[in-house]
């Protein structure tokens, strides 16, 4: 078996195949198959292998991969369509691990397609071009191949292998250019996802969640309960502005100049700034609150002071001819008092009267 291996060119180059069943270690040749060398290490470094499947496994024989539709029928090449075959001397398919190009069963029909040996298969020599081998250990993941449950009409899996992603290891080709990065595309488009994902996760936090009481049974108590417990902001109002008391002076009452001089906000000074505006604007405030006051009710009250006046002196009248009446109600007559005094002290009279009859017996 050594001198088998001892005949094969040195190789040049190392891609790894993370599949399902383990991964494939696989050295090239470009040397002796640049076309194919080239192809599929492109192909691999642009993700074009990325989750594709073995669709066809034949016991003994062959797995065979790199259809991204996985029919067996598609695939392409970075050349735009299909290469030439390439033959060497020293590369034979004389043991398992063999890596080559599939074809359709024609010479010079190379796509993307390839296909790794189960066994020794020395009919296939120069009917198809040989490009890489599977090396070291990772030829015991490739036998577990040997051992899948297959459709005997169709040789497909009924568990096909994946090739999860490829890893480039060695680039024999530095001059290789990947027409497009699926890869770092795939990272672009997670990332927009999870940005968009939060922005709408903040704006649902932001806003609320609103409630869709239509389709609740008891949707209209529930939102007839929502607004009797809306508290409406309401502007805090003084007590001269609520309460109906003439001698109270209520806004409305203040001319333009004065409630625009009470709304203006006051700026706050720092030390050290000049205050002499601030003590002028406040001395004029004074003025005009004090001045304002007598100027807006004078022309009010000038009105109906005397009627206020006659009122309230008709009420206090009455009030203390009430008050007098009520007590000479309740005083006696002078003349009750006599008679009552009068038949007191003709009382004693009598009781004395009788007193010295009574020592004179």
């Amino acid at each position: 078996m050594s001198s088998i291996y001892n005949l094969e060119p040195p190789t040049k180059g190392k891609v790894v195949l993370h599949t399902s069943l383990g991964d494939l270690d696989i050295e090239l040749w470009p040397k002796e198959a640049p076309k194919a060398v080239r192809n599929f290490v492109q192909l691999c470094l642009e993700g074009y292998y990325d989750n594709t499947i073995f669709h066809r496994v034949i016991r003994d024989y062959m797995a065979q991969g790199g259809d991204p539709t996985g029919t067996g029928t598609g695939g392409d090449s970075i050349y735009g369509g299909m290469f030439k075959d390439e033959f060497h001397q020293r590369l034979k398919f004389n043991h398992r691990g063999i890596v080559a190009c599939a074809n359709q069963n024609e010479p010079h029909t190379n796509l993307s397609q390839f296909f790794i040996t189960l066994d020794k298969c020395d009919w296939l020599d120069r009917k198809n071009t040989i490009f890489g081998k599977v090396v070291g250990d990772t030829i015991f993941n490739l036998a577990r191949m040997n051992e899948l449950d297959v459709d005997p009409d169709t040789d497909r899996p009924f568990e096909p292998p994946t090739i999860k992603d490829v890893e480039v290891l060695w680039n024999p080709f530095e001059d290789i250019v990947p027409r497009f990065n699926k890869k770092l595309e795939q990272k672009m488009e997670q990332e927009k996802a999870a940005a968009a994902a939060a922005a709408q996760k903040s704006a649902k936090a932001s806003t609320g969640r609103a409630k869709n009481l239509s389709l609740l049974s008891f949707g209209e108590d529930e939102e007839a309960e929502e607004q009797a417990n809306t508290v409406v902001p309401r502007k805090i109002r003084a007590a001269h502005d609520v309460l109906q008391d003439e001698r109270l002076i209520r806004d409305e009452d203040l001319p333009l100049e004065e409630r625009v001089a009470l709304e203006r906000p006051v700026k706050k000074h720092k030390d050290g700034e000049d205050k002499e505006g601030v003590a002028a604007a406040l001395s004029r405030t004074r003025e005009l609150l004090g001045g304002g006051k007598a100027a807006s009710t004078s022309g009010r009250r000038e009105g109906d002071t005397d009627g206020r006046r006659d009122s309230i002196t008709a009420q206090m009248q009455s009030r203390v001819a009430e008050a007098r009446a009520a007590k000479q109600a309740d005083r006696p007559s002078k003349s009750q008092e006599d008679s009552e005094g009068q038949e007191e002290e003709e009382d004693q009279e009598d009781g004395q009267g009788k007193a010295g009859k009574k020592r004179d017996i």
